[in-house]
């Protein structure tokens, strides 16, 4: 594991357009090791966690979106755990990797979440960027130190919603 803790990875999120809606037909190659790790993320957010997926994050690791900021691996997966348990589905619309550097894997993605206690579906359109673990990503299993999820063109600070410092979320 990289000795700089997860919060030294953040990135700072730019885009070229506004326009975050993933084209898939334009989306960048990955190694299988890396499509991989990528699939195991979208299936955290179709609500399909797994500890092996949840291991794909360091034990250091950031999750930092506009609602959650969880500051290592146990704290993040109790918010990937909670999903099922907020939303009766979760369903990927698809994903466009547009940057794939050594240490940052950076995608549009697009998800409908549908409510459990509403019969209500939203569909979200974001700007994901994976910053990843320096001393796995010649791996098979390559991990991630700073999980940015930005659903609009602000990059919020971390001051999210949820702030999971001290326990981890439990529902």
């Amino acid at each position: 594991m990289s000795s700089a803790p997860g919060e030294q990875h953040e990135v700072r999120q730019t885009s070229s357009t506004e326009d975050w809606h993933p084209d898939p037909s334009k989306s960048i190659k990955l190694t299988p090791a890396r499509q991989a790790l990528i699939d195991d993320i979208i299936a955290l957010y179709s609500c399909e966690p797994t500890i092996k997926r949840v291991e794909r994050y360091t034990a250091d690791c950031v999750y930092d979106d506009q609602f959650v900021y969880a500051n290592d691996r146990y704290k993040m997966a109790g918010q990937w755990f909670a999903l099922p348990k907020l939303f009766k589905a979760s369903k990927n619309e698809g994903y466009e990797i547009v940057v794939n550097e050594p240490n940052l894997i950076q995608f549009k993605n697009e998800q409908s979440w549908t409510f459990k206690l509403i019969p209500k579906t939203a569909t979200i359109n974001a700007l994901v960027s994976l910053s990843l673990d320096p001393d796995t990503v010649d791996s098979d299993f390559i991990q991630v130190k700073y999980h940015k999820d930005q659903a609009n063109d602000k990059d919020y600070s971390h001051e999210g919603s949820l702030r999971i410092e001290s326990s981890p979320l439990c529902v």
